[in-house]
């Protein structure tokens, strides 16, 4: 199972340790923040002990009108599960009583000054990505258009250089060599580099590059959401057919379907004009627009009744 530190996310959004300093290396599992609330009360059927425990300015306060006794009750109900951490929003100053309960347990007391549903929302993000399950493939990844495209075919066809044609056409640059795809939802695949190929682009002949020095910061991009899977092959007479429109296929990654398109390649054929075509293609077919469909009902319309 993937896990995050606590330590990271306390880099991440650069949070106030107020204890347990010492058990940062404790693990997080779950990608959704909790906020207690029946478990204040003493239910605890459907506790989600293994994630983040994040107190607004409504749990603080309804702590605060508690007796002292009743206070230690309700915290230390929570505090014996020992989830990973709990975090303070609003920048909230009176909970000395939180930091005692915490120390005793080794549990790590962290502060932010964001808003409770604004935190919630950015570490819930951050989180989803780092416990996606994921997998890496030999590709190209790019943004064409705001359309995330997964490039694919043999070693040496021209994938890289494609991509940086269409860089050169104004499109963003997001991974080469090694994508990263990562599982964000039942329908979501997300495309990304790992890191140390960042911003790199590897061009038979040339070597080497770094696109936002050569081409500036808007031609790249960190992720994209991946929406079609593009193999790029050798060309094949006999393959070819000229049909009105492509069956439908797809190709599976970590569960989730992606629309695939088949390219082949030929000397002089616009690879990359073609990929921009698929890419607008697929998104006037979410839009329910078919160019085949308005072209065979022209052809009903001129057929004598």
């Amino acid at each position: 199972m993937k896990s995050v530190s606590v330590e990271s996310i306390v880099k991440a959004f650069k949070l106030e340790v107020l204890s347990g300093a010492e058990r940062l290396d404790r693990e997080i599992t779950r990608s959704k923040a909790h906020r207690p609330g029946l478990e204040f009360v003493g239910y605890f059927d459907y506790f989600p002990m293994n994630r983040v425990q994040v107190l607004g300015r409504k749990e603080i306060t309804y702590l605060l009108q508690q007796t002292v006794e009743e206070r230690r009750l309700h915290i230390g109900n929570i505090v014996k599960y020992h989830p990973p951490c709990f975090i303070v929003t609003t920048g909230q100053q009176e909970i000395p009583f939180l930091e005692m309960y915490c120390d005793q347990e080794g549990i790590p007391l962290l502060r932010t000054q964001d808003k409770t549903t604004e935190f919630i929302t950015k570490l819930d993000g951050y989180l989803l990505k780092a416990l996606a399950p994921e997998m890496s493939i030999h590709g190209v990844c790019i943004n064409v258009s705001g359309i995330g495209v997964l490039l694919r075919g043999r070693s040496g066809i021209g994938k890289s250089e494609t991509a940086h044609t269409l860089i050169g056409r104004g499109h963003r640059f997001v991974a080469d060599d090694v994508v990263v795809l990562k599982k964000l939802g039942p329908a979501t695949l997300l495309g990304t580099h790992n890191t140390i190929t960042r911003e790199f682009l590897a061009l038979r002949s040339i070597g080497l590059i770094n696109v936002v020095r050569q081409y500036g910061r808007t031609a790249f991009q960190d992720e994209t959401r991946i929406v079609l899977d593009i193999e790029l092959t050798p060309w094949d007479d006999k393959a070819l057919n000229n049909d009105l429109e492509v069956a439908d296929q797809f190709t599976e990654y970590l569960g989730v379907k992606i629309p695939h398109i088949e390219i082949q390649l030929q000397p002089g054929r616009d690879t990359s004009g073609l990929i921009e075509a698929a890419a607008n293609n697929w998104y006037l077919k979410q839009l329910g627009y078919s160019a085949a469909e308005e072209f065979m009902g022209r052809l009903e319309d001129e057929m004598p009744s």
